[in-house]
This record gives structure tokens, sequence and C-alpha cells, in this order.
């Protein structure tokens, strides 16, 4: 049974960082890429962050690029999330996704697996 846990939301002010992480267990992330998406409410589920089976490529919308940065640590089967410069924009339930294969995709419905979320709240 494949499982993805959140963990690390919060309420932060502007401008503060947090790390997001998502735990993976019954299965190994070498097999599966990896997005992490967010929905604030009365909004649909929206890409944020993708990085591929391998690590090697990462893929960010254009709302986070060069603020947001995910990684993955294998050993440990921990997907990361870094959030730097957070705006008010920014909070949503943040949600990590699995899907087999080694290229990760921008699109919710192409993800098998979901974690249950964890809250960003970014005051202003």
């Amino acid at each position: 049974q494949v499982q993805l846990v959140e963990s690390g939301g919060g309420l932060v002010q502007a401008g503060d960082s947090l790390r997001l992480s998502c735990a993976a267990s019954g299965w190994t992330s070498r097999r599966y890429a990896m997005g992490w998406f967010r929905q604030a409410p009365g909004k649909e589920r929206g890409f944020v962050a993708s990085i591929s089976r391998s690590g090697g490529g990462t893929n960010y919308a254009d709302s986070v690029e060069g603020r947001f940065t995910t990684s993955k640590d294998d050993a440990q089967h921990i997907v990361y999330l870094e959030m730097n410069s957070l705006k008010p924009e920014d909070t949503a339930v943040y949600y990590c996704a699995a899907r087999s294969g080694m290229v990760a995709t921008t699109f919710p419905k192409t993800y098998e697996y979901w974690g249950q979320g964890t809250q960003v709240t970014v005051s202003s």
C-alpha cells in the first residue's frame, strides 16, 4: 500500500520560508516521479512543482519559479518543497503526488497516489 504523508505546513508572514516534506512508505521513491500541487478555497487544484524519477529534472509553475525548490532524498524516501519569499497568494493546502514512470507532469489526473495535504497560510 503506497502512502504519502505531507508535513511542514503552518502559518507564516509574507517573506518567510517553509519547507514541506512528503514521506513515502510502501514503495521506493526511485520508481516514481513526484509532483506538488496546491488548492486554495474555491479554486481548482493546481500544479506547483515536480521532480523526475531520477531527480535530474524539475519543473515549476511560473508563479513560484525562483522562490520554490523541490528535491528528493531516495535513501529516506522523502520529497521536499522549499518555499522562500512566501506571499499571501501562496496560501493553500499543499499536496504531494506520485506517478509511475520517469517523467513528472503538470496534470493532477496523471498522478496515481496522493497525500492528505498540509495547510500553508501566509499573512500579509
